[in-house]
């Protein structure tokens, strides 16, 4: 196990890509950030704070996404998977939407995000941000517009995002899995 990012350089590039968000967007109510549940939920609540700290009188809308019976590898679970809450109480029509998400691996995830977000109309144009990019092992053409940090990794290899609680401090750790 090795860290790959430790608390204090997390911090620095939570709100390197915040700003990043905030150099590209023109009008936040044209705007929507979704994380994609469970993992890229926690990244977004980080974002959206970071954002709010920058510009306090920022008002985009944000929510969340369950994707779980979106997969198209639900069926390779053993058992019924327990999805997540799906939180969005806006419309996405005509919105720019910045998806969130932890770890980009294989893409399946993002895929079947685009897929669950057009439940709730269809996107002006949507945009994808990793904290982490495993860019050596996509099975489907899906590439982030913001990256917080790009690793090369064996597919045997796992990225384990741990956000801070009472007892603990936020960290990134490469775990290999033989």
């Amino acid at each position: 196990m090795k860290t790959i990012i430790n608390t204090d350089q997390l911090n620095i590039v939570l709100q390197r890509l915040a700003l990043e968000y905030l150099e590209n967007i023109d009008q936040p109510q044209d705007s929507a950030i979704i994380g994609i549940q469970p993992r890229g939920g926690k990244f977004s609540d980080q974002i959206v704070q970071y954002i709010h700290q920058l510009k306090p009188d920022f008002d985009i809308h944000y929510g969340k996404l369950d994707i779980t019976f979106y997969r198209d590898d639900v069926h390779n679970y053993g058992s019924i998977p327990m999805p997540s809450q799906t939180e969005i109480n806006f419309n996405v029509q005509d919105k720019n939407v910045l998806l969130i998400d932890d770890v980009l691996h294989t893409g399946r995830t993002v895929r079947a995000a685009m897929d669950a977000l057009l439940s709730f109309g269809r996107p002006k144009k949507v945009e994808l941000m990793v904290l982490i990019d495993r860019r050596f092992n996509r099975e489907v053409p899906v590439q982030p517009d913001y990256v917080g940090l790009a690793v090369d990794t064996l597919f045997s290899q796992r990225v384990n995002v741990i956000w801070k609680n009472k007892n603990s401090e936020s960290i990134v750790q490469l775990i290999d899995s033989h």
